[in-house]
């Protein structure tokens, strides 16, 4: 079948649609719910939409952080940070811990989350998280356009120096990626997924 009813659109001008459809064509995806701590001891967790793996050997992930947030100043400051993995029974922790607060607000006290220390950097891991990789800093890029110019996002990669997981998701040796229930994010202004279902919840404000 040949779609010929076609909405195109140039990005620069506009979508005019009453919704960015672009994150839920590219989508949906893994969210980066990120741990770091800054150079003076703050601690600051929050979700990122914008998360994946990028290698196997060494494992690199990375996040998109759309402006300068306490995430990435912290990163920059330290090197270190911890993705812990997002599931369907922290949802509401994990949403929690996006709230725009200042940087001296704990967003693990905030959220009712308990810090755990790392074995190899010096940001905590979330203990209710099933799953998380401690990582380091490879590269820290600033995204430009094709026009050469910078952009407002910065693309944060790191190298995974350790994994925890609960040995409850290791079937015969094993993960199970379902068992997991990891939760991705939608492209609408309250979309997530689960593994087969599909869930509305709004950002704090």
């Amino acid at each position: 079948m040949i779609h010929d009813d076609l909405h195109s659109y140039e990005p620069r001008s506009g979508h005019g649609l009453p919704h960015d459809p672009f994150n839920a064509i590219v989508g949906p995806r893994p969210i980066g719910w990120v741990s770091t701590r800054s150079a003076a001891g703050l601690v600051n967790l929050a979700p990122y939409s914008f998360f994946n793996a990028f290698n196997y050997v060494p494992p690199i992930v990375g996040f998109a952080s759309i402006g300068r947030k306490d995430s990435l100043a912290n990163v920059e400051q330290t090197g270190e940070f911890v993705w812990n993995l997002a599931t369907r029974p922290l949802a509401e922790a994990m949403n929690a811990s996006c709230a725009a607060v200042p940087p001296d607000v704990n967003e693990f006290e905030l959220a009712g989350l308990t810090p755990v220390a790392s074995q190899r950097v010096a940001p905590p891991r979330v203990g209710e998280s099933p799953v998380a990789f401690e990582c380091k800093l490879s590269q820290l890029i600033r995204l430009q356009g094709a026009d050469g110019q910078a952009v407002d996002t910065w693309l944060v990669l790191g190298e995974v120096v350790q994994v925890h997981i609960a040995r409850t998701l290791l079937q015969d040796g094993i993960y199970d990626t379902a068992a997991g229930q990891p939760i991705l994010r939608g492209g609408g202004p309250a979309d997530y997924f689960g593994l087969g279902e599909k869930f509305l919840m709004r950002r704090p404000r």
